[in-house]
């Protein structure tokens, strides 16, 4: 790779910081300029991610060649920051770029209305979230953990609002607690194995005296829990379903990735230091990540079912894919680690449209309606005999197309067949239940019957705040819902829809990955052998 295309890997870091800036010189109630620059600014992300997705997926990976390495400052690694791109990363910056325009627009209605430097703060975080996926180093990802930390606090305080505040309040202590948690392991790391690439990292492993691995290992196992927090891993995710339900609606559905960022690292990491030489991921460490999903998974189910608001139901939501995620990552097996990859993109599109339709659901609620449901269905509704007056009424329109995505929803984070929730969770039981030679673990049949007993809380719950929503007889409002609302919730239950009709080509995308994942050494070589400017590639 050369040329142009080659610093096409660090345009998803300018884009939005170009953007960022050039919005700081704009008034800030020109914003309508700025919705144009943020807006923009996507549109070419999304371009870039889908040219990078193209060059990851024409990369030959048997011939050593794990992705491209951009050399900042031009000097090789270890010494100098680099940027790795391969099939996992520009996979998930593809996913960034998809999120981020539906709930850009989303925001143009009227929330971007409802702060200053929403826009900014957008792209900013856009920009850490990108070079986390591509960073080398955990240098650099610390810091890109920090941009996007930073911009998320005032994203998550945007529309002010006491509820707002005290969920922010509590995502900052502990997001600032995961911080110096992340320093403390990046300097074990750094002290014990001498370097924060993590492909040299990976190389150093087997010569460590056992000493100097304890601490690395602690270093790790720190840096583990950091990540374990950022996915709202049980029972460190107490803060998620709060934080998540109070932001607002487009917030919250670019906010779907952020858990996610916790569970990329941690593969990436899991991946690259479980090699034949140096094996960190032990059988313990595999039943602390399998048992750490399980009890995310049973936990976030639990909430699923006691939710009486739809916002909390969708956080308790974004628990039980971090929970099946990291149960397939201690589970091992690339072909469940292939429907892993499926779920994460299904379930992450899903969760986001999800946020995006209960604001528009809950417009038209009276305040207190869900409470008065779950009242009338404990004592009983004294009206009972009017009920008749009701039928043969034509729900309007509004309603009707709420009411099919609402229903598109249900049918996708419950798992059900034919959409792309089904084929996903149907890849991780095969992959699961087809581990070692049709051997099926203890741990399998329980991991298999968790993921089947989420999906049948999450139709439950659904399918019980749907009658309240769409077929109770309580009094209330048609919503009054701007073209511009409804689309991005449209496009992204389309990209399931296509993913479903595609679920063939992108599941071999999958398993490539997963293939490539499994062989760390394509990684480390590509890093190593990245050509300098002017400079032919050695390996040290």
């Amino acid at each position: 790779m050369s040329g142009l295309a080659h610093h096409l890997i660090i345009a998803p870091v300018l884009v939005p910081l170009a953007a960022a800036a050039i919005m700081l010189f704009i008034e800030d109630r020109n914003r309508t300029a700025k919705a144009m620059i943020s807006l923009g600014s996507t549109v070419v992300m999304l371009t870039v991610a889908l040219l990078l997705l193209r060059m990851a997926h024409d990369m030959d990976s048997s011939a050593g060649n794990a992705g491209g390495v951009y050399l900042l400052g031009n000097w090789p690694a270890p010494f100098g920051i680099v940027l790795v791109l391969d099939k996992l990363s520009a996979m998930m910056l593809m996913l960034t770029a998809t999120l981020s325009i539906p709930a850009l627009a989303f925001s143009l209605a009227r929330w971007h209305n409802a702060g200053a430097h929403f826009h900014t703060l957008f792209q900013l975080m856009l920009m850490g979230l990108n070079g986390a996926f591509l960073t080398g180093d955990l240098f650099n990802l610390f810091v890109f953990f920090e941009v996007m930390l930073a911009a998320s606090y005032g994203l998550l305080l945007h529309g002010s609002g006491q509820q707002r505040v005290k969920a922010g309040l509590h995502y900052l202590v502990i997001n600032l607690a995961s911080a110096l948690l992340f320093l403390i392991g990046v300097s074990l790391v750094y002290g014990t194995a001498g370097t924060l690439n993590m492909a040299d990292l990976a190389l150093r492993l087997p010569d460590l005296a056992p000493d100097r691995r304890v601490f690395l290992e602690a270093g790790l196992a720190v840096l583990g829990v950091v990540f374990l927090i950022k996915a709202g891993t049980w029972p460190l995710n107490f803060w998620l379903p709060t934080a998540y339900s109070a932001a607002s609606a487009p917030v919250a559905g670019i906010f779907a990735i952020l858990s996610k960022l916790g569970i990329y690292i941690l593969l990436r990491l899991v991946m690259l230091t479980s090699g034949d030489d140096g094996t960190l991921l032990t059988d313990v460490a595999r039943f602390v990540l399998m048992a750490a999903g399980m009890a995310t998974v049973t936990f976030g189910a639990i909430g699923v079912l006691a939710s009486q608001a739809l916002g909390r139901l969708a956080g308790y939501s974004v628990l039980v894919s971090s929970g099946t995620l990291l149960l397939v990552i201690g589970f091992g097996g690339a072909d469940a680690a292939a429907g892993a990859l499926f779920y994460l993109i299904s379930s992450t599109l899903t969760i986001a449209a999800f946020f995006l339709l209960i604001e528009l659901i809950e417009r038209g609620q009276d305040a207190g309606a869900s409470v008065l449901a779950v009242s009338m269905e404990v004592y009983g509704d004294v009206d009972e005999d009017d009920s008749d007056d009701e039928i043969g009424v034509i729900m309007p329109g509004t309603m009707a197309v709420l009411a099919v995505c609402f229903s598109a929803c249900a049918i996708l984070l419950s798992g059900l067949p034919p959409l792309s929730g089904f084929v996903a969770k149907f890849t991780i039981l095969t992959g699961m239940i087809g581990a070692g030679g049709g051997v099926i673990g203890a741990a399998a049949w329980l991991s298999a019957g968790l993921i089947i007993v989420s999906g049948l809380c999450a139709l439950i719950a659904m399918t019980r705040s749907g009658i309240r929503t769409f077929w109770a007889s309580i009094e209330g409002t048609v919503p009054r819902v701007l073209v511009i609302e409804v689309a991005p919730v449209l496009m992204l239950l389309t990209l399931t829809l296509a993913l479903t009709v595609g679920a063939g080509p992108v599941m071999r995308y999958m398993e490539q990955t997963a293939a490539a994942l499994s062989e760390p050494r394509n990684y480390i070589n590509a890093v190593f052998e990245a050509r300098r400017v002017g400079q032919e590639a050695t390996r040290p």
